[in-house]
């Protein structure tokens, strides 16, 4: 943590202080944001209590992979919201798209619009 500084030392320090510091055996760590996800891997990640409050400090390679906003929209989807309203096929796949995934909400969009 501190450059020179005895390890040993370092723990009775914090001791005293009121800080307890703890090592966890992760593998990756994923932080998801509403744009991306951030993926640490190969982490060092210690989690730090200090009068009550616990933090993490993560330090890893850092990789960023954005999220992607369509839906995954499956057949059975398509043709329950279809059975639902009797609307074809293209419509109700715009539809779902549009309700990002929802299906109630394309469905009650579809018989609002009958």
């Amino acid at each position: 943590m501190f450059p020179g500084v005895n390890p040993r030392q370092m723990q009775k320090m914090m001791k005293k202080m009121g800080m307890q510091q703890q090592e966890i055996p992760a593998t990756e760590v994923i932080i998801k944001t509403e744009e991306k996800e951030i993926i640490i891997t190969n982490p060092s990640v210690s989690k730090v209590n200090m009068m009550g409050q616990e933090t993490f400090q993560i330090s890893g390679e850092i990789h960023e992979r954005t999220l992607s906003t369509t839906p995954e929209i499956s057949e059975e989807d398509i043709k329950t919201v279809m059975e639902q309203t009797g609307a074809n096929e293209e419509t109700v796949k715009e539809t779902i798209e549009e309700a990002k995934g929802d299906l109630a909400e394309a469905i009650m969009k579809l018989k609002k619009e009958e």
